[in-house]
Formats: C-alpha cells, sequence, structure tokens
C-alpha cells in the first residue's frame, strides 16, 4: 500500500442518525478514525509504530460538511497521506456516499508522532520520515 488511497465502507445505521434524520456531524469524526485505523492495519504501520514505540496523536481537524447521508446510505471513505513535515504530517480524506456521486464531508487531519516513553512530539526524520512519505499520493 505505497502511494495509494485506501476506501473504507460504513454503512449508514439508525444510531448515526440526529434529531433531523441525518447523520449527526459527531459521528463524522467516528468513520474518519475508523477509515484511519483501516489504513494504518492494511499498511502495515501498526505494528511499524509499536515496534518504534510511536503513537499517532491528532493535533487538529479540519471537516466541511457538504451533503447529508442518512438511514441505509453506504459511505465510501477515502484516506490518503497529503503532506509530511519537520514535526507534523496530515492525512486527506472524503466521505463519499455510493450510488450517489455525492461527497458528505472531507477533512485535512494532522498528526504528530509521539513517543510513548517520553510523552513528547518527535521529529519526523530519518527512517520514519521515509516510512510516512512512502504513502505521499497526490489523486
Amino acid at each position: 500500500m505505497i502511494n495509494m488511497t485506501h476506501k473504507t465502507l460504513i454503512k449508514v445505521r439508525g444510531y448515526h442518525l440526529d434529531i433531523y434524520q441525518h447523520v449527526n456531524n459527531a459521528r463524522y469524526l467516528e468513520f474518519l478514525e475508523e477509515a484511519r485505523w483501516g489504513y494504518l492495519e492494511d499498511s502495515g504501520d501498526i505494528e511499524w509504530f509499536a515496534k518504534h514505540g510511536l503513537a499517532w496523536v491528532i493535533v487538529n481537524i479540519n471537516i466541511n460538511y457538504r451533503v447529508a447521508a442518512t438511514m441505509g446510505d453506504t459511505l465510501e471513505v477515502y484516506t490518503r497521506f497529503s503532506k509530511v513535515g519537520g514535526k507534523s504530517a496530515v492525512v486527506s480524506q472524503e466521505v463519499r456516499i455510493a450510488g450517489k456521486d455525492a461527497l458528505a464531508a472531507d477533512a485535512q487531519v494532522t498528526f504528530v508522532c509521539l513517543d510513548q516513553k517520553t510523552g513528547k512530539a518527535v521529529s519526523i526524520e530519518g527512517e520514519l520520515k521515509a516510512r510516512l512519505e512512502q504513502h505521499i499520493s497526490e489523486n
């Protein structure tokens, strides 16, 4: 899974809905997180980060809500790395409603890599930088 976009499918259930019968805004954050975990599992990064004593810590999420998703919709959550900096990296995500050609939400998720022993963010350099940069996707 190098230089690609990862796809996660999520079925909208009744408990995802708010009083207006569309997906509650907070649920989108959960959908995005589920998709990031799927990406990490499929890429082998969970094991790699654990082996190196590192953890991802989300420091910022910018999300745009575009079109309401409703009961029974199947959501396609697309996840890709878009930027690796010196201290942080950015994952870009889109939530699309399958079969409707509709963008429900998009987000830019910024994270740092935390040394689990010290509890401090580490510089993204060397092997860590190479590991993250292999995931950069322009599409």
